[in-house]
């Protein structure tokens, strides 16, 4: 006994133990413990509590190893197995913390969040506390910086910017913030209930969360602060919010943003994140399954929010009359929004019904339609057969369309120099299976022109139409886009594709019966509803007149209409969707961008944004990274495989949205609500 307490030179002592370093975050205090690799980490905690003598629940706390930047959450595992040694420091820390979380309506909540979860798992919490269902589709993404801004200056802009866009959304006290995630014991644990049997979360008459809301939050503290809220669009107060928020200028500044977001595989702590930073959270995934405004109050809500700032923020490009028509919608929901307090409840059954019809036509899935209740005649193909202009632009060259005869047959376009010529050999034929599809449209000056983009051995063949009408550019357009996923017209989709690009076109139509619009009043606000471009453009009268005529296409909408609307506006840009990161391909000599989609990737000009080759992830058999060297490589069916180093970005962040997206496309309407956790990591975490 009398060895027990000489010090060895390696640091420990005689009889084999050595002292183990901790720090306690709760006290601020550093304690040291003898010990031997042999003692397994809870024995460890244990006599870290016996020694602090301090009475407190301490269920939440677990041992965070700082140098690995692991947590030690295998209570059953020895120091010896977890490689600690006497060099190691651990700390001895809550599990749950704080986090500022800034939703996608630029709104900030305080919360705490587990933070020895994987984000994945994590995200998944947040939802279901916030009554968002499918929280596959979001993720955690880091605060971009403005390079404009210096440090000092950007740290003071951050906290007037969360005062501007209103307060912290947290209540009072510690023990009221909002908890996310279950603890053992603890009156905090969320039931997340988001079943599709609940009762409507929206008023029939306004679209706005009924009061039942706050109920289903069960013993969450979320009831005490109104949850209903995050389903409520509140105006943008001041322009000054605006002209504050980083805007990207070029898609190199979007690609940067994107290197921003959080590996869903791994912790929050493990990833540096620290307690009280803010983090945002975002729709990742652009593919919205079963949206449907029934059950999804706060779901629409938060997308919507997300895609009206995309457009105001200039994220996403879209056209003139485009930004009108997104201008008036935001302008009839904030003028619904405001409304909706005074009329709540008051509705009949009829209404109801009423609603209920308009929302079902609205209903956005994965491939953005329903099943057909009508079955049609299935051993028949629709076709498509009119006169088209068709150009082929080549360099040098002005541009010029020459009409034929076209027929859209099952996913191929030929056309014929006449009529009469259509059952001879055609002059040029399009097989569109994998083709980059691109509206260019101007409702003003008739022009109703479709971009195709057709893949052949070397790059893209560009081919432009020119439809006469909206209503042939509508079929026509709707049928390449099935033909580009290698459907045809027979897919149950076609027609509701092809009603969605007509009520799209009619919502940008102008000049209505002037008497019925209304005069312009003081509650418009031009610099909150379009985007800088168009402010420099025009004077703000200009503008507020040009939205409420804009404003009569939409007027009779009730609010989750608007929003359904607006999203599926949103959809229908040419670059919804797109996710860029930096790249240098195999055999290029510079920085060029790859965008990801639900259904593909394309490579793309980083400086025009054009597409210079796409592949489907139809077409895909596997994908492998070297970690190393930073490479992705991509084997395809029946194409050259493609390889690509990812610059200024980490491989695993664009693994995952390739992973992330094969994941998502496995999910089925019969499926029940809980997600295969593990078929997630398996795709997209590359080494578990």
């Amino acid at each position: 006994m009398a060895l027990d307490g000489i010090r060895m030179p390696d640091g420990c002592y005689a009889d084999g133990t050595w002292e183990l370093k901790m720090h306690v975050t709760d006290l601020h205090r550093d304690v040291s413990l003898r010990v031997t690799g042999e003692i397994h980490i809870g024995g460890v905690m244990l006599k870290l509590v016996e020694k602090l003598d301090v009475k407190k629940d301490w269920s939440d706390h677990a041992l965070w190893w700082e140098k690995k930047k692991t947590w030690l959450l295998k209570t059953h595992w020895t120091l010896d197995k977890y490689g600690i040694q006497a060099d190691a420091r651990l700390l001895f820390t809550p599990q749950h913390k704080l986090l500022r979380l800034q939703l996608p309506n630029m709104k900030h909540m305080k919360v705490k969040v587990n933070f020895s979860d994987r984000v994945f798992k994590a995200v998944s919490d947040i939802c279901k506390t916030f009554n968002i269902r499918h929280p596959e589709e979001l993720s955690l993404l880091r605060k971009p910086r403005d390079p404009k801004k210096k440090k000092k200056k950007l740290e003071e802009t951050e906290e007037d910017d969360l005062q501007l866009e209103g307060p912290l959304l947290t209540p009072g006290s510690a023990s009221e913030i909002i908890y996310i995630g279950p603890v053992k014991g603890s009156i905090y644990s969320s039931p997340g209930l988001y079943s599709k049997t609940m009762t409507p979360t929206y008023d029939s008459r306004d679209g706005s969360p009924l009061s039942p809301t706050s109920a289903w939050f069960g013993d969450s503290p979320l009831s005490e602060g109104n949850p209903s809220i995050l389903a409520v669009s509140q105006p943008i107060s001041s322009p000054d919010i605006l002209a504050k928020l980083y805007k990207p200028q070029s898609l190199l500044d979007k690609a940067k943003i994107n290197q921003g977001w959080l590996d869903s595989s791994r912790s929050l702590m493990e990833q540096d994140v620290k307690e009280n930073e803010v983090l945002l959270l975002r729709f990742k995934y652009h593919s919205f399954f079963d949206l449907n405004p029934k059950y999804d109050a706060i779901r629409v809500n938060q997308l919507y929010e997300q895609s009206k700032w995309a457009i105001l923020l200039e994220e996403i490009e879209c056209t003139e009359e485009e930004m009108m028509m997104f201008a008036a919608l935001q302008y009839h929901i904030n003028k619904l929004s405001i409304m909706s307090s005074d009329n709540h409840m008051n509705n009949s059954e009829k209404e109801v019904d009423e609603v209920d019809a308009a929302l079902s036509d609205l209903e956005i899935t994965l491939e953005g339609g329903k099943t057909s209740n009508t079955l049609g005649d299935i051993t028949s193909i629709p076709e498509l057969a009119d006169y088209v202009k068709v150009f082929k632009p080549k360099k040098l060259t002005l541009k010029g369309y020459k009409q034929y005869w076209c027929t859209f047959k099952d996913i191929t376009i030929s056309c014929y120099k006449s009529k009469e010529e259509s059952h001879g050999t055609p002059a040029h034929q399009m097989n569109l299976r994998g083709c980059e599809v691109t509206p260019d449209v101007n409702i003003s000056g008739q022009k109703f022109n479709i971009k195709l983009l057709i893949p052949v051995a070397d790059g893209m063949n560009e081919i432009w139409l020119r439809c006469d009408t909206e209503k042939q550019y509508a079929h026509w357009m709707a049928a390449c886009r099935l033909a580009s996923k290698g459907k045809t017209m027979a897919d149950s989709s076609y027609n509701l594709e092809v009603q969605n690009i007509l009520s799209f076109l009619k919502m940008q139509h102008m000049n209505p019966d002037p008497q019925f619009i209304e005069p312009i009043t003081t509650d418009i606000n031009p610099e909150c509803l379009v985007s800088p471009r168009y402010l420099k453009k025009y004077k703000n009268k200009q503008i507020s007149a040009r939205i409420l005529e804009a404003h009569q296409n939409v007027a009779q909408m009730s609010l989750i209409e608007a929003k359904m609307r607006f999203i599926q506006a949103w959809q229908s840009l040419p670059e919804f969707g797109i996710t860029h990161f930096l790249a240098k391909f195999q055999g290029g000599k510079r920085e060029e961008l790859i965008g990801i989609t639900y259904n593909r990737l394309i490579r793309m000009d980083a400086g025009t944004g054009d597409a210079i080759k796409t592949w489907r992830f139809s077409n895909m058999k596997q994908w492998n990274v070297n970690w190393e060297i930073k490479m992705v490589t991509v084997e395809f069916a029946d194409e050259p495989s493609l390889s690509f180093i990812c610059a200024e970005v980490d491989c695993k962040v664009v693994h995952e949205f390739i992973g992330g997206y094969i994941f998502l496309s496995t999910r089925a309407k019969d499926q029940n609500e809980s997600l295969d956790e593990e078929m997630f990591y398996k795709l997209t975490s590359g080494w578990v």
